[in-house]
């Protein structure tokens, strides 16, 4: 649960909405192959029920009161990958705020692979 406090109150967002919202954004980007799990949770999940979530390679977190994103992408061979992840960066961070009104402090794209 992100939880924040402004002059209206607390706003509390679930890690989940946030990590689906963040995905989705990322995964239209045109040159993202796909999503990289991050983490041994993400790992053992997608083995038990063997599906893709919309949160794979998605990590949002909370430093003071700026959301941080870490994606873990797959990249599609012969793209451009500065101009891939500048355009993920911009794509999350403008999907986030107008989704949430939440500033993003920063937006860190990891590329794991390639896929032709």
């Amino acid at each position: 649960m992100i939880q924040m406090e402004n002059h209206l109150g607390v706003i509390e967002i679930s890690q989940e909405y946030f990590a689906n919202l963040v995905g989705n954004a990322a995964s239209s980007c045109y040159g993202v192959a796909g999503m990289v799990k991050s983490g041994a949770k993400q790992g053992l999940r997608s083995l038990i029920s063997r599906r893709t979530y919309a949160d794979e390679g998605v990590r949002v977190r909370i430093e003071n009161d700026k959301l941080i994103v870490d994606l873990h992408i797959t990249v599609i061979y012969g793209i451009n990958i500065s101009a891939i992840a500048k355009s993920i960066v911009n794509k999350v961070r403008y999907t986030v705020e107008q989704a949430t009104g939440l500033e993003v402090r920063k937006v860190n794209v990891f590329v794991d692979g390639t896929k032709n």
